[in-house]
């Protein structure tokens, strides 16, 4: 609600100060200057009435922003009998008040929307039968009924003889776990296999998933929001302009020369540009599939020299498949894809899908398999083609067909074995694992080039997984078998030695996501908890639109920082001349207002920036990247 007030009010205070300015000219046009003074003053007096209030409560936060030197020009061209020029000062800082507020606005929800992904209501047991009861009404002791796709809305412990459940939102690990009776369930875990019974031991709230969203909440009240662009400047221009308004007063005894040159100080200059550039920046972006909250993001995404990679649905694809078909029999690696997925179509298990889908992208005919009978977790048996096909674990397979559990598959970590009998024999193996993005070595290259110093994996996946996945990309550091805590209490440390970009997509980078200086989610197949907690959206899941979006963030500042260099030394070159009387105050805020157009059409070239074109050569890495970047072919800044 404070946000929505502020931006209204902003657009109220513009309004105000147009409609005095506008009926202000037209008594003067009429011949009714003491109207036309009455008119300009009231659209004045609101803005700086809001203005003194925003100074007075930035002075008590220890800040000095350059609003300083706009309520000294407005106040003294008032008090001076300067009300046209008092008027063009009020429109032009209302004016930039509204873009820097639409700029830095944020798409964000309430945090309390990350509860969304679990469950209102649960299923529990109660004397012989089913009730559909309130989370609230949840309480340790309890039985619940977790069928096949929800997602477990408490903590407990499993109170059937197995359960099937794919925690990769919480802990990072891509593989579905299979957990036996009385082993621990985390809420916010999705069951991947056949319906089980939960035995409750903590409540809602006092759960893993809730407590994620309190993390979350924590480390966005501790950080602290980025100074404006224009207020690193502020001090220094303030003394000079105090100091030059002094002396023209001191020296000439005329304060109306103070008065221009308060005037033509007004920095419009810093307080339009910057936001112009910046939301430019916000837009261009967008066509790149970048969606970046705000102007402040944008800021900060310029500065970032550390980036820390989640693993799982972010280095890697977040979803199993094959590496390698190992032939153990006369079947061609083809066919036995082809018996695989043929029986594997009756089953809903993860890993189950995984191989349908390779076998529908390989372009294979799939038919419908006959007296199908699936033991959950475990694997499936049934007929194809009219011969007797079995699928699924090694141990499964081997004790369906009779025969000793087959030894020496070698696995990486992090891969599971898909076995494969036909008419009794072992025909091969399927070894599948969340294999690594393509294209991620050129990606992390053209971040290094883009003055990216220090690169990291976070994931809560186990050691040997991480190593394994991340082999020859180069990395500066590893650091796996992480809750979400010690994930944030990482980036905390990091920030300690330059700003910190985090990625990820599971709840469980939620809370690093929001603490660190630049927090990347991907949007498109990524949880809801990491997508609000982010600063940066990818809109689809490609870990390489990172490049364009960074690009377009530092070519945007340093837009931003030019439109700011050639405003205010024009600005300062306006002041003396005020100063030394070549300039009434009226004929300083028209002079501003030319210096204003100048800024923002150089900073809207921010519109035209295509990454790759400036600073890299035509066959650059980067350049190649953005040019097989598609684009969306509408999308809102």
């Amino acid at each position: 609600m404070t946000a929505l007030f502020h931006d209204r009010l902003n657009v109220a205070l513009l309004a105000l100060a147009l409609l005095g300015l506008v009926s202000g000219l037209v008594f003067w046009l009429l011949g009714e200057p003491g109207f036309a003074a009455i008119a300009w003053t009231a659209g004045v007096i609101p803005v700086l009435a809001a203005l003194c209030v925003e100074i007075l409560r930035s002075l008590g936060q220890g800040e000095v922003g350059l609003d300083i030197v706009a309520a000294l020009s407005m106040s003294a061209a008032l008090l001076f009998g300067e009300t046209l020029a008092a008027a063009v000062v009020a429109l032009m800082y209302s004016g930039g008040t509204f873009l820097e507020s639409f700029a830095q606005g944020r798409a964000r929800r309430e945090m309390s929307d990350l509860l969304s992904r679990v469950p209102r209501t649960a299923t529990r047991h109660r004397n012989g039968a089913l009730d559909e009861v309130p989370l609230a009404d949840i309480a340790p002791g309890d039985l619940l009924l977790i069928r096949q796709g929800d997602v477990a809305p408490v903590d407990g412990t499993v109170e059937s003889a197995g359960a099937m459940l794919d925690q990769s939102a919480l802990t990072g690990e891509s593989m579905p776990a299979r957990l036996e009776h009385g082993q621990a369930v985390m809420s916010g875990s999705t069951n991947a296999g056949e319906a089980f019974d939960l035995r409750v031991t903590r409540r809602a709230a006092d759960s893993t998933y809730a407590g994620i969203v309190r993390l979350v909440e924590a480390a966005q009240e501790s950080k602290a929001p980025m100074a404006r662009l224009a207020d690193r400047y502020s001090l220094l221009f303030l003394i000079v302009t105090v100091a030059l308004a002094t002396a023209a007063w001191w020296f000439t005894g005329d304060p109306i020369r103070a008065v221009a040159v308060l005037v033509v100080a007004t920095p419009c200059p810093l307080i339009l540009a910057v936001p112009v550039a910046l939301v430019a920046g916000l837009s261009r972006a967008a066509h790149f599939g970048v969606l970046i909250k705000g102007a402040k993001p944008l800021e900060a995404l310029a500065r970032i020299r550390t980036l820390i990679l989640d693993k799982t649905g972010t280095l890697t694809e977040g979803r199993p498949q094959i590496v390698s078909v190992n032939r153990q029999g006369d079947l061609s690696e083809e066919q036995i894809l082809y018996f695989a997925a043929a029986l594997d179509q009756a089953s809903k298990h993860p890993i189950a899908q995984a191989v349908v889908a390779a076998a529908q992208a390989r372009g294979l005919a799939l038919p419908v398999p006959e007296s199908v009978m699936e033991t959950p977790g475990e694997g499936v048996a049934g007929s194809v083609d009219g011969r007797r096909v079995v699928v699924g674990g090694a141990g499964f397979v081997a004790a369906q067909i009779g025969v000793a559990t087959p030894e020496g598959t070698v696995l990486t970590a992090g891969s599971v074995v898909v076995s494969l009998a036909v008419d009794g024999r072992l025909a091969g193996h399927l070894v599948m694992a969340d294999a690594l993005r393509a294209g991620t070595a050129d990606l992390l290259a053209g971040l290094r080039r883009l003055g990216i110093t220090r690169i990291l994996l976070a994931t809560g996946d186990r050691r040997a997984v991480a190593e394994a996945v991340t082999e020859g990309l180069g990395l500066d550091a590893v650091r796996a078998d992480l809750t979400p805590d010690q994930k944030v209490r990482l980036v905390v440390t990091e920030r300690k030695t330059g700003p910190v970009m985090m990625v990820g997509d599971g709840v469980n980078d939620a809370p690093a996501l929001a603490v660190a200086d630049i927090g990347v989610a991907m949007g498109a197949r990524g949880a809801a908890a990491s997508a609000e907690a982010a600063d940066v959206v990818l809109l689809v899941d490609h870990l390489d639109r990172l490049l364009p979006g960074i690009e377009i963030a530092q070519r945007s500042k340093r837009i931003a920082l030019e439109s700011v260099a050639v405003g205010i030394g024009l600005s300062v070159l306006g002041m003396v001349a005020a100063a030394f009387g070549y300039l009434t105050p009226v004929q300083g805020a028209l002079l501003q207002e030319v210096i204003d157009v100048a800024v923002i059409l150089n900073a809207l070239r921010a519109l035209r920036i295509v990454p790759g074109q400036t600073g890299q050569g035509a066959g650059s890495p980067a350049d190649a990247t953005a040019r097989r970047l598609p684009r969306p072919k509408s999308t809102a800044a």
